[in-house]
Order: C-alpha cells, then sequence, then structure tokens
C-alpha cells in the first residue's frame, strides 16, 4: 500500500511495452500435466494467410455464376490437434441483383465461423430455405429450393472435405434394399409381349397377311421381310 501525502496535480498511465510483431493464437487450456490447445473462438486472431476453397455455383435463375471462396484456419499446426476450420466466406458474382443479401450473408456466415463450436447447424439452416418463385434442377436430376440453399449444400462439401461433418451415406442394409427395389422396378418395366425380340428392323409393322411385325416400306412399296407380301406384287 502506498500513502499520498501531497496533493495530486497530475497523472500519467503506465503503458506496457508492445508485443512482439509475431502473432500468436491464443489459447485455452493447458497448465499442469495438460497440453496447451488452440481452440476455435470469436478472440482468434486472423493470421496473415489463409488456405481456402473456391466453388462455382451456376444457376438457371442468373446468366452470371457464383463464386463461393470459404477460407479455412489451421490450429495447431503440426502436432496431434491439428484442424482445419472454416475461417471466413466470400460470394463473387457479376449480377449486382442479390449484392445486399450476399454481403449481409456473408458476413453473418464470416461471425458465425469465428464464434467458433460446431457451425454444422448453418448447413441444414440454409438448405431448409425455399423461394417462392420456385426452385430449380440441377444437372444430374437433383432439386434445389432456391440459390441459398445451394449455397448451404456448398458449406456441407467444404466441411466434409476438411472433416468437421461425415458425408450422408446410406447403411448396408438400406443399399440393398434400394438396390434390390431398383432390380425390380427395372424388371417390371421390361416389354414381355410378343415385339420384344424381333430379329426383323426395329419400327417394322405388323403384317397383315402372316401376322409378324416385319412390314417395312422399301423400293416404294411397304413388303413384309417374313412372308413376301407386298403392295406392288
Amino acid at each position: 500500500m502506498i500513502k499520498v501525502d501531497k496533493k495530486i496535480v497530475g497523472y500519467a498511465v503506465n503503458v506496457a511495452k508492445e508485443k512482439a510483431a509475431k502473432r500468436e493464437f491464443k489459447r485455452e487450456g493447458g497448465g499442469g500435466d495438460r497440453a496447451e490447445v488452440i481452440r476455435m473462438h470469436e478472440k482468434l486472431e486472423r493470421p496473415e494467410v489463409l488456405i481456402g476453397s473456391t466453388y462455382k455455383v451456376k444457376t438457371p435463375m442468373s446468366d452470371h455464376a457464383m463464386y463461393v471462396t470459404i477460407n479455412d484456419i489451421i490450429l495447431n499446426e503440426g502436432t496431434e490437434f491439428e484442424k482445419r476450420r472454416p475461417f471466413e466466406i466470400f460470394i463473387n458474382s457479376k449480377n449486382l441483383d442479390h449484392y445486399q443479401w450476399i454481403v449481409a450473408l456473408t458476413r453473418i456466415l464470416s461471425a458465425v465461423f469465428r464464434k467458433g463450436g460446431d457451425v454444422a447447424f448453418l448447413v441444414e439452416e440454409l438448405k431448409a430455405v425455399f423461394d417462392p418463385r420456385g426452385g430449380y434442377w440441377q444437372p444430374g436430376g437433383k432439386f434445389m429450393p432456391s440459390i441459398i440453399a445451394e449455397l448451404g449444400h456448398v458449406i456441407e462439401k467444404h466441411l466434409v472435405m476438411i472433416g468437421m461433418m461425415v458425408a450422408p451415406e446410406l447403411d448396408e442394409a438400406q443399399k440393398l434394399l434400394l438396390a434390390k427395389k431398383r432390380e425390380e422396378y427395372e424388371e417390371s418395366k421390361k416389354q414381355r409381349d410378343a415385339f420384344s425380340v424381333s430379329d426383323y428392323p426395329e419400327g417394322a409393322q405388323l403384317c397383315g397377311k402372316c401376322s409378324t411385325a416385319a412390314v417395312i416400306f422399301m423400293d416404294g412399296c411397304t413388303t413384309c421381310l417374313c412372308c413376301g407380301d407386298s403392295k406392288c406384287a
């Protein structure tokens, strides 16, 4: 304790010396026998360089494609606790019709990424957004209810790639059941009438004389390739 005997006429604040130029990730835990592990949280400083992936999204709703870039931060690099976690997201497009909501969405998603924890819930939330004007079909037959839903699929693909989510797969019993049902369906669709197997050209008509699907148009006349009946004979 310091006793002040004189009148205070001024004051000054002691400022700590500046930290070293090299940035270090803030750590949680540690002490005793516990290893210091860098965990994802909102106070984690952004490093100078991040690694990322860019995904192209081309929809029939716009003439211009969107390019979604997700940058990741490496936590505990070079250790057994190394993890890759999403840190920020950017969406770029020549189409300025959606500029406002794109900027708002990227800022919110980036803030959630930096918050840390399980961010996989974003995938289901985005995939559940439906466009009141209707969705669209992707090449390959997959229906997409909205552009926002497709962004959810892009984030899901990225989280699966970095190991934060597990790719949705059917178990063996479901695969066997679907294979059986598909086989039954294809079998039921096979043609079983007299015309299913033929030695005559495809599209041949039924002959009125021999009742064989072998009538073709040849040399200006309809001719049966089975019995030889012809209108020109």
